[in-house]
C-alpha cells in the first residue's frame, strides 16, 4: 500500500519507528517531514500529507504531533479527508470500518511506539464495512461542497 507520513518535531521519534515498521512490511511510504528536531507548524506536514491522499497518490496517511489532536484538525481541512485520532484499538478499527478514514493520527507524547505499531496494523487491515454507513460519507462530502461553493 501506497502511505504518506508527515509529522512536526514532537512526533519526529514515533514517525522513524513507524517508516521503518511499515517499510518492514512491504509499504511504499512516502514521508514529507519533518526531520528535524527544530520548531516547526505541523499544519504545513498535516496538508501535505491530507494532498496526497486526496488526490489518490497514497491510498492512506498517517501523521503525527505531540497528541495528535492539532495535526488532525489541520489534516481534515482537505477536501475528502477522514482523519481520526487513534488513541484505542477498538477506536481505530471503527474508524476504518464506520467512517472509511483515510488517515490516522497518532499523539507520540501520549502513546507508545508498540501502542501506535498496533493501532496502526489496525488501521492498515481493516476495510471499510460500506452499507448504510456510506450515506453517512456521503453527507460528509455534501459537507466539503457546500463549504466550496461558499468560497467562490
Amino acid at each position: 500500500m501506497k502511505i504518506a507520513i508527515g509529522n512536526d518535531r514532537q512526533g519526529l521519534l514515533l514517525k522513524k519507528d513507524l517508516l521503518t515498521w511499515l517499510r518492514e512490511n512491504g509499504h511504499e511510504v512516502t514521508d514529507v517531514g519533518t526531520n528535524e528536531d527544530v520548531p516547526c507548524d505541523y499544519p504545513i506536514f498535516a496538508e501535505r500529507v491530507a494532498n496526497l491522499v486526496s488526490s489518490g497518490e497514497c491510498e492512506r496517511g498517517v501523521v503525527i504531533c505531540a497528541t495528535g489532536v492539532g495535526i488532525s484538525i489541520a489534516a481534515n481541512k482537505v477536501a475528502g479527508i477522514r482523519c481520526g485520532l487513534a488513541y484505542d484499538d477498538e477506536v481505530t478499527r471503527l474508524m476504518r470500518q464506520h467512517n472509511d478514514a483515510n488517515i490516522i493520527a497518532f499523539g507520540q507524547k501520549l502513546m507508545s511506539t508498540e501502542d501506535a505499531k498496533r493501532r496502526l496494523k489496525i488501521f492498515l487491515d481493516t476495510d471499510f464495512s460500506g452499507g448504510y454507513h456510506q450515506e453517512r460519507i456521503n453527507l460528509i462530502s455534501q459537507i466539503e461542497e457546500k463549504q466550496r461553493g461558499m468560497k467562490r
